[in-house]
């Protein structure tokens, strides 16, 4: 397969006069007023598993990166797939089931990569208000926006190891292994209605470091034991992040309230309410959800009770190797995973040995549907038993 044609790197803002971000409209103060929906009916229906035509991966070839986790197309283009609705919709199911995938040396632009982002959850069933999600530190910087020198992009995410950096000079930020827990984390979980796919291209990085590890929640549900799985199915949980409003003040940079890819996303007082066990939609396969950055701890029991069960759910992602892969990234790589069944974390070694070459990368994320737990959810490990699959 012969190189891509080059696609320009998007103009990088960085908002010091405040000037360069017209997304927000109202000001959204408090909580959202959907943050507690933990135990109202879901926004989708759940009919069943999705099955995939089969056609994304008779043309093109790929390879499993572990049983468990991860799948790379090496000689695929996603600009071409977007085109058939039919082969996207193939590539959404792919990532749900096996929570991450990976592209190598992208042409993908950033329009392209927004529409593809809200293709995946379009394709297979989230909510018609759901869109693409505006982060609430957007107007820190960002990614022109197409057709603008000077105008963030409203439904891009700024991933650039700058930032990082900046807040451990500045001692804003602890030392990024001792984050509590480790970085692992879902996206934007503190939402209401939180993500369901995330896209992400890094378009630069440093010759080494700055690898990314994703994590398998279909595994960390089936390593539970039976009569466990049913008692944190019984649960809910707090999922929170102060930390991103304690940074605009400090900074000095506003705080987008919302609407952010969905009515319900609103407030500047991030927190929801979320079940402990979730299940995916598309596969029908339950994974644990109370895990990572955004999340603070389990509704109904004491302080005592809750960081048990959290530092047992934690230990499982942190000690057993077997439900993680890691990717090292080249420039214009795209992962592709599913927010709703696995945890990511970036490494933190290219803030402590600096080569000089700053990591960025552009994410877009899609909102899916409000959090739920079905009768119907399986166990991934036993679905495919059944069924004789291996993967």
């Amino acid at each position: 397969m012969s190189p891509p044609t080059a696609v320009d790197i998007p103009k990088l803002i960085f908002n010091e006069k405040k000037d360069k971000f017209k997304a927000a409209k109202k000001n959204f103060e408090g909580p959202s007023p959907h943050a507690d929906k933990a135990s109202e009916a879901s926004q989708v229906t759940f009919n069943g598993p999705l099955e995939t035509s089969g056609r994304l991966d008779s043309k093109y070839k790929f390879e499993e990166e572990t049983p468990v986790i991860g799948r790379i197309y090496k000689d695929a283009q996603l600009a071409d797939i977007l085109e058939d609705d039919e082969l996207v919709r193939d590539l959404a199911i792919t990532i749900s089931r096996r929570g991450v995938v990976f592209f190598r040396n992208q042409n993908i632009t950033p329009e392209q990569q927004k529409a593809l982002a809200n293709k995946l959850g379009r394709l297979t069933g989230k909510p018609k208000e759901s869109g693409l999600h505006i982060h609430p530190i957007t107007p820190r910087g960002g990614f022109a926006k197409a057709g603008s020198e000077d105008e963030i992009d409203p439904e891009i995410s700024l991933i650039t190891s700058k930032f990082q950096r900046q807040g451990l000079q500045d001692k804003k930020l602890p030392r990024l292994y001792e984050r509590k827990p480790g970085g692992w984390h879902s996206d934007i979980t503190f939402e209401p209605v939180p993500s369901d796919y995330a896209i992400l291209k890094i378009v630069q990085t440093p010759e080494t470091g700055g690898d990314t590890l994703w994590a398998s929640g279909y595994a960390a549900y089936d390593s539970l034991s039976d009569p466990l799985k049913r008692f944190l199915e019984s649960l809910t949980g707090t999922y929170a992040q102060p930390g991103f409003k304690k940074s605009s003040e400090e900074e000095d940079f506003d705080f987008f309230t919302g609407p952010r890819g969905n009515p319900e996303n609103v407030g500047d007082d991030l927190i929801a309410h979320h079940p402990l066990i979730r299940t995916n939609p598309v596969t029908g396969w339950n994974s644990i959800f109370a895990l990572g950055e955004h999340y603070t701890s389990i509704d109904g029991l004491s302080h005592s009770e809750s960081e048990i069960i959290t530092k047992l759910i934690q230990d499982i992602v942190f000690r057993r190797h077997d439900i993680r892969v890691r990717y090292k990234w080249s420039p214009n790589d795209v992962a592709l995973w599913d927010n709703r069944s696995v945890y990511h974390t970036a490494t933190p070694d290219i803030y402590e040995y600096d080569d000089g070459t700053e990591r960025h990368g552009v994410r877009t994320v899609s909102i899916g549907e409000r959090p739920f737990l079905s009768e119907q959810g399986k166990s991934r490990a036993s679905d495919l038993k059944e069924k004789g699959l291996k993967v």
